[in-house]
């Protein structure tokens, strides 16, 4: 009977995941910023002096959700531009969805509102744009939408130009994960933005590795084909980023 049981269970058990792998030698992930300037500062330091045991220029790709909730958007934004401009290290930036709400509100300042109570005020006064009291008046929100254009300058065109996922290997980066029911490259935009209830809590069985932001994570985890890196930057004081190399999953703080 015993026996029995033991083969019973033996069929049941899922399959070993296999290691996240990749061929870019070391890659970074860096999780939701939230204008915190501060702690990118400090984990981009931490990054270059750890990707130099490696002796090799790492890739780092950033998860999105640069904007918003913290107050340094603008200093944020700044930092990601110049540091793909150095040549000691490789970027990749995807789109978060407060970058694509705020995108929203400047395709329609009147649907697009809804941006501002999910921290597109911090947002705005980062980038010394005012007068949203005003905004029941006729006319504001395309006021308002001219002169965050305007005060955005260059840093429109990169937020326009944020891409929605980055594939190596068996990793898919992806801001709010991907939906577990569907191929890696049959994922919907909206999910790949903003999440799907099934991400979290059905395994893919493709043998992919989902890392993404998100949904915020009080200690970094790898595990179940999902790297979490969301550690709530904005109100914990912690930025995390994952390195990703020889099969093993280590995470650094910012």
């Amino acid at each position: 009977m015993l026996k029995l049981i033991r083969k019973r269970w033996a069929r049941a058990a899922p399959a070993p995941f296999p290691a996240p792998s990749h061929p870019d030698g070391v890659i970074y992930a860096v999780g939701d910023v939230h204008g915190r300037h501060d702690l990118l500062t400090r984990l981009l330091e931490r990054i270059f002096e750890d990707a130099a045991a490696f002796e090799t220029t790492p890739k780092i790709v950033f998860l999105g959700d640069y904007i918003d909730r913290g107050e340094h958007a603008r200093d944020t934004i700044e930092a990601l531009i110049e540091l793909a401009r150095r040549p000691e290290a490789e970027t990749v930036f995807l789109m978060g969805n407060h970058e694509h709400m705020l995108l929203r509100f400047l395709r329609d300042p009147a649907a697009g509102l809804g941006w501002l109570r999910y921290g597109g005020l911090q947002t705005l006064m980062s980038y010394g744009v005012g007068g949203v009291g005003k905004l029941r008046a006729e006319g504001e929100a395309l006021r308002l939408r001219g002169a965050l254009i305007e005060a955005l300058g260059p840093h429109l065109g990169f937020i326009e130009k944020l891409r929605v996922s980055h594939h190596a290997g068996n990793l898919l980066f992806a801001h709010a994960g991907a939906d577990p029911a569907l191929p890696i490259d049959e994922q919907e935009i909206a999910t790949l933005l903003w999440g799907c209830k099934s991400f979290r809590t059905t395994d893919r069985d493709d043998g992919f590795w989902v890392v993404h932001g998100h949904f915020v994570v009080e200690r970094p985890a790898a595990e179940r084909g999902r790297i979490a890196v969301d550690t709530g930057a904005y109100f914990s004081d912690r930025l995390t980023a994952a390195r990703i190399a020889g099969g093993e999953v280590i995470f650094l703080e910012g």
